[in-house]
């Protein structure tokens, strides 16, 4: 049968020390970038930092790209299409800056003034206007934080039921050095941190924790093969070694669907689909070369097998 990747003997674990030194180096940017968020010191979407909220609908069909090239003289503008509208050709159109209903409503005129010299003979009628105040967004960052910390305490319990404690912390440290390095990637390139970039890093800790799984399960099967306490490290090789198909695979074909939401899914997931796809490869490494690894140094310094 074709095999994309053939059976593998590499040397994972020797590399393991190598790959500490980068996870580290990713780890601290994350940790940075995180202080800068929580500061208010990063690129902020509109959800966060505060803006105005304009929804309406045109009387005839425009083209979203026409649209926000009109809108292009604001600053901080997105627009999106809403399909499930009362009306037709309906669009939400969001402006940072606004941090007052008053604001917002003077805002709203303003982008109506806009859209009236754009568009002469197709009216734009305004059914509200809103703002996002500051307080709204730092509620949103604070319920985003406890979101992501909520999921890497239930992942602990989840991998500590299933295999065994060890294998849980490390499982949740592969996950938040994950989450941390796809989080200083997008600080580096001064992605806006908005509510999409959050569902991103929800949805990378589910894909890097099912591939970490997948390797333990491997492990746990092998170590009834491996009875010395010398064969751990042969073990864990082996399992790598053994689920690097599979691991391929799935990354490649995950890759595929990311990468065809990112050239093809515009603008508004834009960003959302290239920190998933930063998050699919970040994945697959921390898989290999942090949550296994973990595993074997802290086999190395109090030995006890896997249940």
């Amino acid at each position: 049968m074709f095999r994309i990747i053939p059976d593998t003997n590499i040397n994972f674990i020797g590399a393991r020390k190598i790959a500490f030194v980068v996870s580290l180096c990713l780890l601290a940017l994350g940790i940075f970038a995180f202080v800068m968020i929580s500061t208010g010191n990063a690129p902020m979407g509109i959800d966060f930092a505060g803006g105005a909220k304009i929804q309406g609908y045109f009387e005839n069909p425009v083209q979203i790209d026409e649209l926000r090239s009109a809108l292009a003289p604001l600053d901080e503008v997105k627009v999106t299409e809403v399909t499930d509208f009362e009306f037709p050709n309906a669009f939400i159109i969001k402006s940072r800056g606004a941090a007052t209903d008053s604001l917002a409503k003077v805002r709203g005129r303003e982008i109506e003034g806009i859209l009236a010299d754009h568009f002469p003979d197709n009216a734009f009628t305004s059914v509200g206007a809103q703002s996002i105040g500051p307080s709204v967004g730092e509620q949103l960052r604070s319920d985003a934080r406890w979101a992501i910390l909520i999921s890497l305490l239930g992942i602990i319990v989840y991998i500590w039921i299933r295999f065994d404690f060890r294998s849980g912390v490390a499982a949740t440290v592969a996950t938040f050095h994950d989450v941390l390095a796809v989080l200083g990637i997008c600080y580096i390139l001064g992605l806006d941190f908005d509510l999409l970039i959050v569902t991103a890093l929800l949805t990378l800790a589910g894909y890097s924790l099912t591939d970490t799984v997948v390797v333990y399960d491997r492990i746990r099967e092998n170590l009834r093969k491996f009875r010395g306490r010398g064969e751990f490290v042969n073990a864990v090789n082996s399992s790598i070694n053994e689920v690097l198909g599979r691991t391929f695979n799935t990354s490649m074909t995950t890759l595929v669907v990311v990468l065809s939401l990112l050239f093809f899914g515009g603008e508004v997931l834009r960003n959302f689909a290239l920190a998933l796809t930063m998050g699919v490869v970040v994945g697959t490494y921390s898989s290999i070369f942090v949550a296994s690894p973990i595993v074997v140094e802290w086999e190395a310094r109090r030995p006890k097998r896997f249940k």
